[in-house]
């Protein structure tokens, strides 16, 4: 249901990192591991799975929208996830 900005508190601007802002162009990483980064979590953290899906339903748009930022390596094993790093 919709609220009226009034019952809010305080408004924020909503604003993206760039993808350098956000990871180290050493390192590759996870979609996982991605969008705890994007929170200021530790890329390890530890969630439950309720909240590791609003962090990707977040991470995946803005590295979607990022795209040409990246570069993709392939996961060792199938049924392990890829990694991402900057380009």
């Amino acid at each position: 249901m919709p609220r009226p900005k009034s019952s809010f508190d305080r408004l924020r601007p909503l604003e993206f990192r760039a993808p350098e802002e956000v990871l180290d162009g050493a390192e590759m990483y996870t979609v996982y591991e991605i969008a705890r980064l994007l929170q200021n979590l530790d890329p390890e953290a530890e969630l439950d799975v309720e909240t590791e899906e609003v962090l990707l339903d977040w991470a995946i748009p803005w590295m979607i929208h990022n795209a040409e930022a990246f570069c993709f390596a392939d996961p060792d094993r199938e049924d392990e996830p890829g990694h991402y790093g900057l380009r």
